[in-house]
């Protein structure tokens, strides 16, 4: 009787700490998740403040000279602003016409549109998930970064560059040896993913 009430005793025991080692492992395991949402968090505000460095410096470079006279409106007689009527019951995304790049602003595409054509001379990015990652490595935020359909089975992003008061956004189009890279301007409060841009039918050939 002693016997059999002792190991009942070891029994209740043994899984007491199985319980508690249970919890421990429970308590572990979001430790851990915690701590990997919050890297996750980390790298993103990193990446982001990284961005936003470059794009002061390029901001600064492309600033107009007072004494020139530029005000830095837009010239371009682009298409207005207007959102296109949604049918009855549409689930497509309601499309908008891009709006002007003021001079400073088509200074600074221009800048991001170097940038990256030179990053990508040479090589050949076979998929989206490919471009993505050189575009994070040349400290665009993987947040700024949007999947567009593929052209003629090629890899397409476009890039919200946008900061503060600013509507610069690009297209990047994988292209042989390289990529086409499209400035356009995105309206405030509209995903650059929104806006709609005319067909490219022929890759430049240099």
């Amino acid at each position: 009787m002693r016997s059999t009430f002792l190991s009942k005793s070891l029994l209740v025991a043994a899984l007491g700490g199985v319980v508690v080692l249970a919890g421990f492992g429970a308590q572990n395991a979001t430790a851990d998740q915690t701590s990997l949402v919050g890297a996750v968090a980390a790298s993103d505000d990193d990446a982001e403040a990284r961005f936003l460095e470059m794009a002061d410096l390029i901001s600064q470079s492309c600033a107009p000279d007072v004494s020139s006279g530029l005000d830095g409106v837009a010239s371009d007689p682009m298409a207005n602003t207007t959102a296109a009527e949604p049918t009855p019951d549409s689930t497509l995304p309601v499309l908008v016409d891009p709006v002007p790049l003021t001079s400073t602003e088509r200074c600074v595409a221009q800048r991001h549109q170097l940038r990256i054509n030179r990053a990508f001379s040479g090589t050949d990015t076979a998929t989206y998930e490919e471009m993505r990652n050189k575009l994070t490595s040349l400290n665009y935020p993987a947040a700024r970064i949007h999947r567009m359909p593929d052209f003629s089975g090629e890899p397409v992003a476009r890039l919200d560059l946008r900061v503060g008061a600013e509507h610069v956004a690009l297209e990047v189009t994988d292209i042989d040896n390289g990529v086409m890279v499209e400035a356009f301007g995105a309206p405030e409060g509209v995903s650059v993913t929104d806006v709609r841009l005319e067909p490219q039918l022929d890759a430049p050939t240099s």
